[in-house]
């Protein structure tokens, strides 16, 4: 049997989507406290696309195909080329659509085009160890679970500990022109 078409499509994330990013950020509050914090206010949202003007970062919506609605967010950060190939996986669910599913096709979606239309091998995802949701997600996605690192990010006041999570492209794989021959 065919899989099922996804529920949710990528939609690159613009300076357009700031009001509603930041009024989804503030409703999920209580959602993303103490995983994460992303950007709540104009300036916050401003600064956090920067991050987005070069290709070594890719920002996306996670949007709910029947209503428009955005259900999450999903970045591809830290993209390295040469012998690497690899990147970071930073996502988060919106809390008006949480718990539906839809951040699994919203993830499922971005190895898709990370490992087809960017080429890369591999992602990482970190995650806290106490982030249930988060971790279930990834184990859904098949990710392996590589190892503990110690004070890996500052958040919310604190060098906080994470769980390194990685996922590799499926065979058969068409290498970035930037990927050394020997």
């Amino acid at each position: 049997m065919p899989p099922l078409p996804s529920r949710v499509e990528l939609c690159p994330l613009t300076l357009a989507d700031q009001d509603e990013f930041c009024s989804l950020v503030r409703a999920s509050a209580e959602l993303h406290a103490p995983w994460m914090q992303l950007p709540a206010t104009t300036e916050e949202f401003h600064g956090w696309m920067r991050r987005f003007a070069d290709d070594a970062n890719r920002g996306f919506l996670v949007r709910v195909r029947e209503t428009g609605d955005a259900a999450g967010m999903v970045n591809i950060n830290s993209i390295i080329r040469g012998r690497y190939q690899g990147a970071s996986l930073g996502y988060a669910a919106f809390a008006p659509s949480a718990g539906r599913g839809y951040m699994a096709e919203g993830v499922a979606a971005a190895l898709r085009h990370a490992f087809g239309d960017l080429r890369l091998h591999r992602l990482e995802a970190n995650i806290q160890p106490g982030n249930e949701a988060s971790l279930a997600l990834v184990r859904r996605l098949g990710f392996r679970y590589e190892g503990l690192s110690a004070a890996y990010l500052y958040i919310d006041g604190a060098w906080r500990d994470h769980e390194r999570w990685s996922i590799s492209a499926p065979p058969p794989w068409t290498p970035d022109p930037s990927l050394p021959e020997v």
